[in-house]
């Protein structure tokens, strides 16, 4: 071998150990850390400590409370979040997903004119209606709702959202429900008036002994009935 080619293959080699052991000095320098969450989400909502902290309850806040005097105006703004997907006028064409009039207390992945709906949601919803809880769970994480749906939407972390979102959907009927009456019998009555206490009519009870007298005066006389007049003074 000539003095020249000895050159040549001394060059690569000394290349060979330097590009090894740069490699090996960069993974002693550098740690790379993998992503706590995707690079790129489907938008929804804003990042809140709901969905961001660990120590946040499993599930979501339920809407219930809210709904009564949810905003359907504002849920509709919400609601172009999803046209790419849905349309929500009677009789509209499915999209990527399922027309949405009509929706709220509708089977679960039934019919829509023909949709084809994912197995998982099928399943999910096998014997179950769009209910205000349901409605709620599917909103908050589809995924979680029904997991491997063919719906990639994040989700909205927000209570308040989600009841506008669902007071919308409900406004989409021939006959929509007062949206208090979507919520359970049991959260319609946490909502409402307290019965007065004893009293608190502001009218003070009689005072009574146990054969049904008017109770003594402090002064040891019977007091007069109500409404008899004050006995003279001597």
């Amino acid at each position: 071998m000539s003095f020249e080619a000895n050159k040549i293959a001394g060059a690569i080699l000394a290349a060979m150990i330097l590009a090894m052991v740069s490699g090996l000095v960069a993974n002693m320098l550098v740690h790379p850390q993998p992503l706590q969450k995707p690079a790129y989400a489907v938008a929804g909502g804003e990042e809140t400590a709901e969905t961001s902290t660990s120590s946040a309850p499993k599930g979501p806040e339920p809407i219930a409370p809210l709904i009564a005097a949810a905003d359907a105006k504002a849920g509709e703004e919400k609601a172009k979040l999803c046209v790419t997907c849905h349309t929500f006028t009677k009789g509209g064409p499915n999209k990527i997903g399922p027309n949405l009039y009509g929706i709220v207390g509708d089977q679960i992945a039934h019919d829509r004119n023909g949709f084809a709906f994912s197995e998982a949601l099928t399943d999910k919803g096998k014997g179950q209606t769009w209910t205000l809880a349901n409605l709620n769970d599917w909103l908050y994480k589809p995924q979680s709702f029904a997991r491997g749906t063919k719906m990639t939407f994040i989700g909205l972390p927000k209570a308040q959202d989600r009841a506008n979102v669902v007071a919308y959907l409900n406004s989409l009927s021939d006959s929509p429900k007062p949206l208090a009456s979507l919520a359970p019998p049991a959260a319609q009555a946490a909502g409402g008036e307290s019965k007065p206490a004893a009293g608190e009519s502001g009218k003070a009870a009689p005072a009574a002994n146990a054969d049904g007298k008017a109770a003594p005066a402090a002064n040891g006389k019977a007091a007069p009935p109500a409404g008899a007049a004050a006995p003279p003074k001597p």
